[in-house]
């Protein structure tokens, strides 16, 4: 370029001064020679400066700002952008830099990082946080309403007899009334089947009298802990009613063979142990029929046991079925609950104590109910106080029936 560039101003010099041929050969031509020749070095020195400048201008402005954009996005990844920045004096590289693909890569890496979200995989750390074991103090509260049955109790024993005694004295519990105290026996009957109400029950202060229904759920465990708090226990025996009420499963009926009345009274005779006897759930067409009484008194009579006739008719052959058989036995003087309110329960207990005192014992039938065992659980402490004793079943049928 220096070559060609002075090469161009000779041109020019020489073409001027052509139309003025008679200057340059009046002598003027000699000192335009001495003088272009150093106007024409500087200017090709610009030319040069200029030229050059310029270049390094342009590349010195194109190549580190596109470097430096691909060093910021891509740095952590693409190493040649290293390379472009090195040698910047090639032109191609900063077309490189400048192609479309240096926005591509960020634009592909930046949804990457959004994927990252899904770190927030931390919500396996909410899967431990599924250690919120106070969940089980929830299980922990059903375990109270248990606690009223004490499971964990060991069987209580039944109280020692004599050898050979029948079975009703060894599982008789332990009892002696005082001498010239009227006794009063509260029998609850249909124990077991409401597992509240039957805990509620079992809480009240002993001793009562507590018949299971042989059908109840789990009735070994829930009668050995009545029986470890200080409760008598019998066995609450289905029988058919006169009306249509339903005395559920395996019921005593009439229409049965004596077969049959047989296996269902051993079936129920089974279901737990520890008791003192019988009585009659319902029953007041079965009890009526002497002879569908008569193999059932008679399997309570060969084991030992007692029988108490819950009277829910006159027309019971219990009784007298007893006494043929000279078995231990008892009758219902008073149902509490025919109406479920305390003031009528609280009535028929005040009826309980004019029998006690007229016939020096009582026995008084109540249910589950919570009329009956808030009833209950107000009078059994005030009755004590006005003279009274309450005893166990099997201490009335001690001390005033005879037999077996």
């Amino acid at each position: 370029m220096a070559r060609q560039s002075p090469r161009k101003p000779q041109k020019a010099a020489a073409r001027k001064p052509s139309p003025k041929t008679p200057a340059a050969a009046s002598g003027r031509a000699t000192p335009g020679r001495a003088v272009s020749p150093i106007l024409l070095a500087l200017a090709g020195v610009i030319a040069v400066f200029v030229v050059a400048f310029g270049a390094r201008f342009l590349i010195g402005r194109d190549a580190p700002e596109t470097d430096m954009a691909v060093v910021e996005r891509e740095a952590p990844v693409i190493a040649p952008a290293v390379p472009s920045a090195i040698a910047p004096v090639k032109p191609p590289p900063p077309k490189v830099a400048e192609t479309p693909p240096s926005p591509e890569p960020p634009a592909q890496r930046e949804p990457e990082p959004t994927p990252a979200p899904p770190s927030p995989q931390v919500t396996e750390a909410p899967a431990a946080v599924a250690v919120p074991a106070p969940p089980p103090p929830p299980a922990l509260t059903p375990k109270p309403v248990v606690a009223m049955l004490p499971p964990p109790v060991a069987p209580a024993e039944p109280p020692k007899a004599a050898p050979g005694s029948p079975l009703w004295k060894k599982n008789a519990l332990p009892f002696r009334a005082p001498p010239g105290k009227p006794a009063i026996a509260i029998v609850i009957d249909d124990m077991g089947v409401d597992r509240k109400r039957s805990n509620r029950t079992v809480s009240l202060p002993a001793p009562l009298t507590l018949a299971w229904l042989p059908y109840a759920h789990e009735l070994p465990v829930q009668a050995r802990a009545a029986r470890a708090a200080g409760h008598e226990l019998m066995l609450h025996l289905p029988m058919e009613p006169s009306g249509s009420a339903d005395p559920g499963p395996q019921a005593l009926r009439v229409s049965l063979d004596k077969g049959e009345i047989l296996r269902r009274t051993k079936a129920a005779l089974d279901s737990f142990d520890g008791y003192v006897g019988v009585n009659n759930h319902m029953g007041s067409r079965f009890t009526a029929d002497h002879a569908a009484m008569a193999p059932v008194l008679g399997e309570i009579a060969r084991r030992g046991l007692l029988w108490l006739d819950s009277r829910t008719t006159a027309k019971s052959a219990g009784l007298t079925i007893a006494r043929e058989l000279q078995m231990p036995f008892a009758g219902r003087d008073i149902f509490l609950d025919n109406e479920m309110t305390v003031p009528a329960v609280r009535s028929q207990l005040a009826k309980t104590e004019q029998v006690a005192r007229s016939q020096g014992y009582a026995i008084a039938i109540g249910h589950p109910h919570d009329a009956t065992i808030d009833a209950l659980a107000s009078w059994m402490p005030e009755v004590q106080k006005r003279g009274f004793v309450l005893v166990p079943v099997s201490a009335v049928v001690r001390a005033h029936h005879t037999g077996g």
